[in-house]
């Protein structure tokens, strides 16, 4: 568990895939720390339960939910031209759900908010990926197993490059793995929904798996630690 006492007052967090799982308990963190928590999601509904749960476990809880559809460039351009509207600081940005365009487009404000921190959820899986840049849409061949450890393993060379890039900028970006997690991630895979089942005793819990993203978003220690790898 984190055990940084760290407080987040006058401080604005955006965490991506917020919902639910480790996404939502730790926007939970942020907001009991006194952050601004901003909770972008694609069901705005279930976005809106989230925040109501937040908000009735942290009182006085600073939270907000905004539409964001990350498998849709579009939604991220519109999504980030709004934010930069109407946000004047962003201090703390959670890919939980991670997207390199979102990153991008609001690098600026992270920058003039200096000091702020990037977290970039990835996972164990990187260690099994392979960058195929021949085909690096899957379109030549599609597995899923091998698509998703690809992608993990994009998520930490994005964090090592763009740690690279902010050398000197004091934002900090580095990825974690939040270990084996009980959440809704293989919802769709019937087969592997029963094995967790099964072995669910032995998994973490959603507030369990926050931690490390907890930990790289707000550990003094790690004020200037840039392009590591946790978990």
């Amino acid at each position: 568990m984190c055990r940084s006492s760290t407080r987040l007052d006058g401080k604005v967090a955006l965490v991506t895939g917020a919902n639910s799982g480790i996404g939502k308990e730790t926007a939970l963190d942020l907001a009991s720390r006194g952050a601004r928590v901003i909770l972008a999601c694609r069901d705005v509904e279930k976005g809106e339960e989230a925040a109501t749960e937040i908000r009735t476990r942290v009182g006085g809880a600073k939270v907000e939910v905004r539409e964001l559809d990350l498998a849709d460039t579009c939604s991220i351009r519109a999504f980030a031209q709004r934010f930069l509207r109407e946000v004047d600081h962003l201090h703390i940005l959670v890919n939980n759900a991670g997207h390199f365009l979102l990153t991008y487009l609001l690098i600026g404000l992270l920058k003039r908010s200096a000091p702020s921190r990037i977290v970039v959820v990835s996972s164990l899986a990187h260690n099994f990926g392979w960058i195929r840049f021949h085909d690096l849409h899957s379109q030549g061949s599609y597995n899923s197993g091998l698509a998703y450890c690809q992608s993990k393993l994009a998520n930490v060379l994005f964090t090592r490059e763009l740690a690279r890039r902010l050398h000197g900028s004091n934002v900090t970006v580095n990825s974690v793995h939040p270990g084996t997690v009980r959440s809704e991630l293989l919802r769709h895979s019937t087969a592997m929904s029963l094995l967790f089942a099964v072995f669910s005793m032995f998994l973490k819990t959603p507030k369990e798996g926050a931690q490390t993203s907890v930990y790289c978003a707000v550990a003094e220690e790690l004020q200037s630690i840039s392009g590591k790898h946790f978990r």
